[in-house]
């Protein structure tokens, strides 16, 4: 998902006519365009994104080196720099993480006898994964909550049956990309603890939570038992996660992987893309959830500028450098209106496709990155006016 895919661009499906030359015209308009406000490594040609791996893969490693082998080289030195950035005692390097967290959370359901796991109704191994923690590692799930926020310290504490882990998603991507305060979040982790349940988060998108926090990512990931990231999501990489925690947990978790058809043969394309993402994108996350929170309120302001009958803006000020947008349109119609932006002006707003949310109602999901650090308030504001001036 996102660096930002949306749930619509991960699933494979079937398209109409009509909704293949959308996607043709949103992929035309998207490389066109002078301005956006993300410029997402997902989109680039496969020569885009070779050039860019090649010309920065010299600052991050060593090219002179051998060549990584079923996960030595490379990728043990990947996994050495994502331990010591998340204060952990080990990490393995995973394909993907929905393999990461199965394997992550059926070994702690070997270690407390339950497997049961606690977790958001809108978390990601519910809504995108097919349930696999049920008919691939043999899990349980039970949900905290279904409100678009993560669970309470007393929610945990209410829950009706035990349950071995908990499982909390930083950021909560299908809520709105929504956090807790740090203080909610640590009486969460404690309430978890009182019911002698161990605690991962689903930290693909842990890396921009630290302005939200104000904390570090090592002092974020301590509250846990064991932490997934992902590369791709916020780092702009080529694909590929980790799994962190205590060192025997990670060494089980890698015959685990094994056993799940992960020891793929070589992986230097993945791995450098991820040090490079680190290297370069890491540091500039905390800058791009600041001036989220601009393009927010000028999105904001826009809207009530331009007269639009109803908008809004998901949570108004962004805990992430992502967020959502809701309008009282059908996806077709927003879809056409963005598009045409783009073709005309050279201004794509609104990249990422629209998603029914009800009768009339559609809600696209919004990412800033270095090409948004160059919109001002009124850049944002004036985009907007022109978009909605060309809604029916």
């Amino acid at each position: 998902m996102s660096d930002t895919a949306t749930p619509q661009d991960e699933r494979p499906q079937e398209t109409l006519p009509a909704e293949q030359e959308m996607r043709e015209r949103r992929a035309a308009a998207y490389r066109r365009a002078d301005r956006v406000l993300a410029r997402m490594g997902l989109r680039a040609s496969l020569r885009e994104r070779l050039a860019r791996l090649q010309e920065a893969a010299p600052e991050v490693y060593d090219l002179d080196e051998p060549a990584d082998i079923y996960g030595n080289g490379i990728v043990e030195a990947l996994e050495r720099r994502v331990a010591a950035l998340l204060g952990t005692e080990a990490a393995a390097f995973f394909p993907t993480g929905t393999m990461a967290q199965q394997v992550a959370l059926r070994c702690w359901a070997a270690r407390t006898g339950n497997p049961t796991v606690a977790l958001h109704a809108l978390g990601h191994p519910e809504v995108h994964e097919r349930d696999a923690f049920r008919e691939v590692a043999g899990l349980r799930t039970v949900r905290v909550t279904g409100e678009p926020r993560l669970p309470t310290a007393q929610e945990i504490r209410d829950l009706e049956e035990p349950f071995g882990a908990l499982m909390l998603e930083l950021p909560l991507r299908d809520a709105g990309f929504v956090l807790p305060t740090w203080e909610e979040l640590t009486e969460v982790v404690e309430a978890a603890r009182e019911r002698d349940a161990v605690v991962h988060f689903d930290g693909a998108r842990l890396w921009e939570c630290t302005v939200r926090f104000g904390r570090p990512l090592h002092e974020i990931a301590e509250l846990a038992d064991s932490v997934y990231v992902s590369f791709y999501k916020s780092l702009n990489g080529f694909g590929g996660a980790a799994l962190a925690g205590p060192k025997p947990l990670v060494e089980e978790a890698k015959t685990w992987r094994h056993r799940y058809g992960g020891m793929v043969f070589q992986q230097f394309p993945t791995a450098l893309a991820a040090l490079v993402g680190l290297e370069r994108e890491l540091p500039r996350l905390p800058d791009y959830v600041r001036h989220a929170r601009v393009v927010a309120a000028a999105l904001r302001e826009g809207f009530a500028g331009a007269d639009a009958p109803w908008a809004r803006v998901h949570p108004e000020e962004p805990h992430t450098h992502q967020f959502q947008v809701w309008l009282p349109y059908e996806p077709d119609v927003l879809a056409e209106a963005a598009v045409r932006q783009a073709e005309e002006t050279g201004t794509y707003l609104f990249v990422g496709p629209w998603e029914a949310k009800g009768p009339g109602l559609s809600m696209n999901e919004v990412t800033v990155t270095a090409e948004g650090l160059e919109w001002t308030a009124r850049d944002v504001r004036a985009a907007v006016a022109d978009f909605v001036a060309r809604l029916p």
